[in-house]
């Protein structure tokens, strides 16, 4: 995961909207796995997958996000007002997102009321990403392809990719492709180094669906 990314002649959005996938796919599982938790929150948190699998990612892509990719936007985009508030608003919206994590965060560890508040955090938590995914597909997406220039794009995919590193690619990897079209991964191994798109077939992906009972092939593997 270490391996630069080369710029090309345009912004190409394809892992953007891999990783808003993965991001919605585990917001119905996380809700689903809520609702009926009880004073169980080990659903959420099974091995080490689940919640904390979920929330380590997201806040990787925010960070990024908010240290790297919204500042030099805001570069480029100088007084354009209506542009600036757009990007104020993202960086609102990661503001609002980031105290309910810390909320599901703590009705997990609750174990005095039994977890009582861990429903009604979710159900916060999945409504703000959701509404903040559709908000940033919507308007900073097509902004960003318009006015971003590629080699400040691959600053902002090695920012994550550095993040991620050697350590997380055989989980990211994997959580990344759980589920997507046979046309959406084979876009996102294009983008891959050979050796890593060899151990992902080899080895990552059987492995993860082993491991992570939030995987849609769990149990298949």
């Amino acid at each position: 995961m270490t391996t630069p990314h080369v710029p090309g002649d345009a912004v190409d959005l394809t892992m953007m909207y891999a990783f808003h996938d993965g991001l919605r796919r585990d917001a119905v599982t996380i809700a689903k796995s809520a609702a009926i938790t009880g004073d169980d929150p080990a659903r959420l948190t099974a091995t080490h997958f689940g919640w904390d699998l979920f929330k380590r990612f997201l806040i990787i892509h925010h960070t990024a996000e908010d240290d790297v990719l919204w500042p030099r936007m805001r570069e480029l985009l100088g007084d354009r007002a209506d542009d600036i508030e757009m990007l104020d608003a993202m960086e609102a919206e990661h503001d609002r997102i980031d105290p309910l994590i810390a909320a599901i965060d703590a009705a997990i560890a609750d174990e005095e009321n039994g977890h009582a508040n861990l429903a009604d955090a979710t159900d916060a938590f999945v409504t703000e990403l959701n509404a903040h995914l559709a908000h940033e597909e919507k308007d900073a997406l097509p902004l960003i392809d318009r006015e971003l220039p590629p080699a400040d794009w691959a600053k902002f995919a090695d920012g994550q990719r550095n993040q991620i590193g050697l350590g997380l690619a055989p989980r990211y990897v994997p959580w990344l492709l759980d589920g997507a079209t046979p046309e959406r991964i084979d876009q996102v191994l294009a983008i891959f180094p050979p050796p890593l798109v060899a151990q992902y077939r080899a080895a990552w992906k059987q492995q993860y669906a082993e491991l992570n009972p939030w995987s849609v092939d769990y149990g298949k593997a």
